[in-house]
């Protein structure tokens, strides 16, 4: 199939991904990882999907220098030019704005998909026909589109985008006018949010013109935007690396969603089902990881399990684990740690991390 030369996407694979410790680390974070027994990384998974819609060139990475030469190992053939790296932590606003201005230098008509590095999607072929239909409909219109994931259940570490069920888009009534973006609630609002039937998920994957989402940059985020602006003569040179230190040093952290998303009059959701979770905590990959008939999900070659029952475990292939009589944990050997964890309390594993750094060191992290 001969792919849409104006299509492009970017990958976000800068996080840390610490609430999954100890098997995430500073060094190799969640997105390198394969946590469902796969045998790829989630970001391979995500690189190999986009490949299907996006020409292999026009798939941009955004990372830490830190992890540059894992990328360039897990992601056969890749450019080195197309993986962009951050000098600093600044969040997604200045990450999408920088590959923006890397696009405008190649392609000034192109049409992009920004998505985690680091989510799940179990029902391919529908969500690549959902982003077909969006990049057709960003193309032909002034909008910036988001993909909602219809709720299942009251969820409380998601974000939520409230939609307006009578105003659709003219053209496609399929994508709603964006009413509200919401943080994550408790359960109880998460409760209202689904018995009400206008509320979804926020996947944090968008699609939108370059065209589209340069104009909102300069109008909300215009700082930001007038920073990188500067340096776009200086894109795809041998000068690009200093600039992006020097900008990124001065540079507001803040998110696209706060930043843009909940501020411009033109945003469009689409409201979806592919299989999505953004896998962002060890019960998270408990719910779509399979599982025998304890409800055990497990990873690793030489686990033995006796009176135990839903439970998620990984275990490093090289080590023998015997697990008799736990309900309901998170049991994870990775490397020096061991982590055994309720998983209704899986919350205090970012607790754990700081009491860890202080009282043990960074080896551990």
């Amino acid at each position: 199939m001969e792919l849409n030369k104006d299509n492009y996407c970017v990958i976000m694979a800068g996080g840390i991904g610490s609430r999954f410790w100890p098997m995430s680390r500073t060094d190799r974070p969640k997105q390198f990882l394969d946590v469902m027994g796969f045998g790829e990384s989630l970001l391979q998974m995500t690189y190999h999907r986009f490949e299907k819609i996006c020409p292999k060139d026009n798939i941009y990475i955004v990372t830490s220098e830190l992890y540059r030469n894992i990328v360039i190992e897990q992601l056969d053939g890749i450019r080195e030019d197309r993986i962009l790296c951050e000098p600093a932590r600044r969040n997604t606003a200045p990450c999408i704005t920088y590959a923006n201005f890397r696009i405008l230098k190649d392609n000034p008509n192109a049409n992009i998909i920004v998505a985690p590095s680091d989510h799940l999607i179990l029902k391919e072929d529908i969500f690549l026909s959902i982003i077909q239909k969006a990049l057709k409909v960003a193309k032909e219109n002034d909008i910036l589109i988001t993909l909602g994931i219809r709720p299942s259940y009251p969820n409380t570490g998601y974000g939520y985008i409230q939609f307006d069920n009578t105003d659709g888009l003219k053209s496609d009534i399929e994508f709603k006018k964006v009413k509200l973006f919401t943080e994550k609630p408790n359960k109880e609002m998460a409760q209202m949010f689904i018995d009400s039937g206008d509320f979804l998920w926020n996947a944090g994957i968008f699609v939108w013109s370059l065209h589209s989402i340069n104009k909102a940059l300069n109008d909300l985020l215009p700082e930001i935007y007038n920073a990188f602006s500067q340096g776009k003569d200086l894109m795809g040179t041998d000068k690009e690396i200093e600039f992006i230190n020097e900008t990124y040093t001065s540079c507001q952290s803040i998110s696209i969603d706060y930043g843009v998303m909940e501020k411009a009059s033109n945003v469009y959701v689409m409201p979806s089902d592919f299989g999505w979770s953004d896998v962002g905590t060890w019960k998270a990959l408990y719910e779509v990881r399979g599982k025998d008939d304890n409800g055990n999900s497990t990873i690793g070659k030489n686990v033995m399990t006796y009176s135990s029952t839903n439970n998620v475990i990984t275990i490093d292939d090289n080590k023998l684990a015997v697990i008799q009589g736990l309900d309901d944990y998170i049991v994870v050997d990775s490397k020096n740690v061991l982590l055994i964890c309720k998983k209704d309390e899986e919350q205090r594993v970012k607790q754990f991390l700081t009491d860890v750094e202080v009282q043990k060191g960074k080896e551990y992290l």
